[in-house]
C-alpha cells in the first residue's frame, strides 16, 4: 500500500477532525520518580519522543530544554528537566540500543538533551529522514499526521512557557500528543511501501513544478494589481536552462576578475623590479 497524498494544503488541514493522546499522562518532576518511569520505557520496543523549551522571541536567544516527553501507545511520561535536570538513568535510556526512540528533527532534540548531560545516542530514528522515500514532502508533524491519518493535532500550546512551575492540563495533553503522534507516524510509514528512487525523483520534480506554479500565480496577481500584464510563464526545463546559463555567466565573470587581478599583480611586480 502506498500513500495517495504527498502534500496537505493548509485550507484542507483546518477542516480536519482533531486527534489527541487519550492515554495516561505521568508528569515526572521529582528525581525519585525517574527510575520507575525509565523502567517502564525500557519494556517498550519503540517509543515516540519530543522536547519542549521556553519559546524565545529574540534572535540569537535560546533556552535550554525544559521538557522531554516519551510516549508509548498507552502512557506518556513528561520529564520536567527544569526541575530534575537530565538524570543519568534518562541519559542511559537514550543510549540504550534495545529500545527504538523515534522523533521529528530528532538531531536538534538530542543535542538539546546532550547539553544537559552528555551521552551517546543509540537507536534514535528521525522520521523526517524517512518520509521522502514514501513520496511525502511535508516535514512538519501536523501535516505528516494529517497525511497518514486524515486528522490534525492541535498546536495551540506550542509557544506557551514550558518553564512554568506547573504544567497546565492543556500543556500536558499537547506535549503527550506530539510524542504519541510521532510514534504513530513511524509505525504507519513502516506499514506502507517505499517508492523506487526513480519514482521519488519524479515526485520531487512534480513538487518543484507545483511550487514554481504557485509562486508564479502570486507574482502574476501582484502585477495585475499594478495594471501590468504578466509575461508568459517559462516551463521548468526553460527555467532550469536559464538558471544554468546564469551560473555559467557568473563563473565566467569570476574567472575574468581573477585573471584581471593576476594580470594587475604581475604588472605591479614588473614596475617594482624596474624601479629597483
Amino acid at each position: 500500500m502506498r500513500y495517495q497524498t504527498h502534500h496537505i494544503n493548509k485550507d484542507l488541514l483546518q477542516w480536519m477532525p482533531i486527534a489527541a493522546f487519550e492515554g495516561e499522562v505521568v508528569v515526572v518532576d521529582q528525581e525519585e520518580q525517574v527510575a520507575e518511569a525509565v523502567a517502564y520505557l525500557r519494556t517498550q520496543k519503540t517509543v515516540g519522543v519530543d522536547t519542549e523549551a521556553r519559546p524565545s522571541f529574540q534572535r540569537g536567544v535560546h533556552y535550554p530544554t525544559a521538557l522531554v516527553q516519551i510516549a508509548s501507545h498507552e502512557r506518556c511520561y513528561l520529564f520536567r528537566l527544569i526541575h530534575i535536570g537530565m538524570p543519568q538513568e534518562l541519559a542511559d535510556f537514550f543510549a540504550d540500543e534495545t529500545v527504538c526512540k523515534v522523533g521529528l528533527a530528532f538531531k536538534d532534540d538530542i543535542n538539546g538533551l546532550r547539553r544537559r548531560r552528555n551521552f551517546t545516542p543509540a537507536n534514535c530514528i528521525d522520521i523526517q529522514k524517512m518520509v521522502t522515500q514514501y513520496g511525502i514532502f511535508d516535514m512538519g508533524l501536523q501535516k505528516l499526521f494529517a497525511i497518514c491519518f486524515g486528522k490534525k493535532i492541535s498546536k495551540t500550546q506550542q509557544l506557551t512557557n514550558w518553564e512554568n512551575s506547573h504544567l497546565t492540563p492543556e500543556q500536558a495533553r499537547y506535549a503527550s500528543t506530539d510524542a504519541w503522534a510521532t510514534l504513530l507516524i513511524y509505525e504507519d510509514l513502516l506499514a506502507h511501501e517505499q517508492l523506487s528512487q526513480q519514482e521519488v525523483t519524479a515526485l520531487i520534480r512534480e513538487e518543484k513544478e507545483r511550487m514554481i506554479e504557485h509562486q508564479q500565480e502570486i507574482q502574476d496577481q501582484r502585477l495585475r494589481e499594478q495594471g501590468i500584464e504578466p509575461p508568459p510563464h517559462m516551463t521548468l526545463e526553460e527555467r532550469e536552462a536559464h538558471q544554468a546559463e546564469k551560473r555559467r555567466e557568473a563563473r565566467k565573470r569570476k574567472r575574468q576578475r581573477q585573471t584581471a587581478r593576476k594580470t594587475a599583480q604581475r604588472e605591479a611586480d614588473k614596475k617594482k623590479k624596474t624601479k629597483k
